[in-house]
């Protein structure tokens, strides 16, 4: 948390990444001890690439990852417990992704529009933080700024990447160990209504 807003990191795992028509297979987010983590049944098939990268698939009407059952609920009740649990936090809350601007905030917001809840939305989240761009302009000259390689480089850990609760868990872990100023923070926040 920075002093006057309380950042939640949260993560997508979707069915492919045209941010124009994917759907959202998990949503997870998590502030200090505090997890969210839901997972919906996408009415759109999975890419090959997504599957490949995920683990997930769809077989018989029901969602796996990586061979095991997961449960599912729908689109719409994931979306408005999820924004349930930003409720519980002080506001003004700012979503924090790698790669927020151009893939996360754009879905999220596409989605949130389609099921009638982006001004509730709004009502609780007054932006989004992206943690790629800000890692960009503040460690220079680095190899990569995939987010696996930044947990490599600065935490000495490997995890489970691409399981969203795991991708924000360590997200988090990266943004208190870089502790960014006020000023870095700002610079990459985008207001949720300037989502797209």
């Amino acid at each position: 948390m920075s002093a006057d807003k309380t950042i939640v990191f949260f993560d997508l795992e979707t069915t492919g990444l045209d941010i124009d028509v994917c759907h959202i297979i998990q949503l997870s987010a998590i502030c200090g001890e505090r997890v969210f983590n839901g997972y919906a049944l996408p009415r759109l098939a999975l890419t090959e690439s997504a599957k490949a990268v995920t683990g997930f698939t769809v077989r018989g009407g029901s969602l796996f990852r990586h061979g095991n059952p997961v449960h599912t609920i729908p689109v719409y009740d994931l979306l408005t417990s999820f924004i349930t649990f930003l409720c519980s936090f002080r506001r003004p809350v700012v979503l924090a992704a790698h790669n927020a601007r151009w893939f996360d905030a754009p879905v999220l917001t596409r989605v949130l529009q389609q099921h009638n809840l982006r001004q509730t939305f709004q009502q609780v989240v007054s932006g989004f933080l992206d943690t790629l761009l800000l890692s960009k302009n503040v460690f220079y000259g680095l190899t990569s700024y995939g987010q696996e390689y930044l947990v490599r480089h600065f935490l000495r850990k490997t995890y489970d990447a691409h399981n969203a609760v795991e991708d924000a868990r360590m997200l988090q872990e990266l943004f208190n160990l870089w502790n960014p100023t006020s000023r870095d923070i700002s610079r990459f926040t985008y207001r949720s209504s300037m989502a797209f």
